[in-house]
């Protein structure tokens, strides 16, 4: 590959399953969820940017809708360690095929 050539990466994101213990509900339009997933987004400024996801605690596949996360200590911590994390196997990659 040209090394003048710009690459332009337009997302990085992860997901993050988030653990047992520190789950929650939220509602949306009348329906409960349990929120057990992070979508942690690097913004271009280089801050992460975070949504929750997860399923209608009275079962069923539901609506994919987002969730602001609470401003939660060890949610922050999470979304960062998982940052962490995913910023070292991209580091690590051994290439395509």
């Amino acid at each position: 590959m040209d090394s003048d050539m710009a690459i332009d990466v337009s997302a990085l994101a992860i997901n993050v399953t988030v653990p047992e213990e520190l789950r929650w509900t939220d509602t949306r339009r009348g329906e409960e969820f349990r929120l057990s997933t992070l979508n942690v987004r690097l913004l271009p400024d280089g801050r992460l940017a975070a949504k929750a996801y997860g399923r209608p605690t009275a079962g069923g596949r539901g609506a994919y809708v987002s969730f602001p996360v609470p401003d939660r200590p060890e949610l922050i911590a999470l979304a960062d360690e998982a940052a962490r994390r995913a910023g070292a196997l991209w580091a690590a990659h051994r290439g395509l095929g």
